[in-house]
């Protein structure tokens, strides 16, 4: 699904905007602080129900509105959906899916699957496991039916067993009986998705970075035990610190070069190229044996990368013949050829052309 059309107002400097995009590459320029970010916020925040630049949403609302609104049509052939999403003030976001309230923000991700590449990619590589478990469970929730159910479960599960150790009462056994079932399944569900990935990233990652780094998958618990004898375990750990300190809310994917954990070997430049190539492996897997292709954001897509690595990374993209929203300083950026639409950003203001 491509995004067709386009409307925002109040989302950071951006009072109101309405843009039409082509399902080939799309361009938007301008000056460096002039909101064409902002847009690609707008579009992410369509498919996601977040920004990919701040955990909180409230944070994109233009200064001194109440609330920002995001409207977009996706389309696929005969295939549309309209999508809307609203944040306000305390915080609060709503999203809509074809006129009727969503159940979850894991519905916008189905009719509209979007993914980004921004100069901040590194912290993929170089942050905590929380942002390469979202990683691994976008691919997990469009090849795995039911994933999304099973961790809204598993969660709701997690919260209450969490608010018993904070409270020190209650019976955990309550809230572990979920949490085993569902953790297990989900965790099954993840170790199969990134085995899958595994041929596609040993070869992006050899083609970006000259050389082979390896995926592993860490469950969140000792897999010699199950998720039950680790809970058991955990017990008194888990009282003391008033928090449940194992199960797939730990997971993490452990990315290592010569053996080591690429953070500890590889530069700033290098992390960015390896994020990149877990975005590219995995949209290359989506479309490879799922026929997904998520519309691809790309924010200033040639920062930090030398010009051999740039050409290669761009062999990749337009291999993908997916859409594309790029973000550049000049209009005539040309490094995925002709822009079949073209945006100008400035002040804020977003015209066509």
């Amino acid at each position: 699904m491509a995004l067709a059309e386009l409307s925002l107002q109040d989302l950071r400097c951006i009072q109101a905007a309405e843009l039409s995009f082509q399902p080939g590459s799309n361009l938007l320029y301008g000056a460096n602080g002039a909101g064409k970010t902002s847009v690609l916020e707008a579009v992410f925040l369509l498919g996601r129900g977040r920004s990919f630049r701040t955990r909180l949403n409230e944070k994109l609302i233009r200064h001194g509105q109440p609330q920002l609104r995001v409207v977009g049509r996706s389309q696929s052939g005969p295939l549309q959906h309209t999508l809307g999403v609203e944040v306000a003030r305390d915080g609060g976001t709503r999203a809509r899916l074809d006129a009727q309230s969503v159940r979850s923000l894991a519905d916008l991700a189905t009719a509209f699957p979007v993914q980004v590449l921004d100069p901040d990619a590194h912290r993929l590589i170089e942050d905590s496991a929380t942002r390469r478990r979202r990683w691994l469970d976008w691919a997990v929730f469009h090849v795995e039916p039911g994933f999304a159910a099973t961790w809204a479960r598993y969660s709701r599960a997690l919260q209450q067993r969490n608010a018993a150790l904070r409270s020190g009462q209650g019976d955990l056994r309550i809230w572990d009986r979920e949490l085993i079932q569902d953790g297990e399944r989900l965790s099954a569900a993840r170790e199969r998705v990134l085995g899958c990935l595994q041929p596609y990233w040993e070869d992006v990652s050899q083609t970006l970075l000259d050389e082979g780094l390896t995926l592993g998958f860490q469950a969140g618990w000792d897999r010699d035990l199950g998720l039950a004898e680790a809970l058991a375990g955990a017990g008194s750990r888990d009282r003391l610190r008033k928090t449940t300190t194992v199960g797939p809310h730990r997971a993490d994917v452990a990315i290592r070069i010569r053996g080591k954990p690429v953070r500890e070997v590889l530069s700033r430049g290098q992390q960015k190229l390896a994020a990149v190539a877990l975005t590219l492996c995995q949209l290359e897997f989506l479309k490879q044996e799922h026929q997904v292709l998520p519309t691809l954001l790309l924010d200033d897509p040639s920062a930090e990368l030398d010009r051999g690595r740039l050409d290669r990374f761009i062999d990749r993209v337009k291999a993908l013949q997916t859409q594309l929203i790029v973000t550049a300083l000049d209009r005539d950026f040309g490094l995925f050829g002709t822009p079949d639409a073209v945006f100008h950003v400035e002040h804020g203001r977003v015209t066509p052309g």
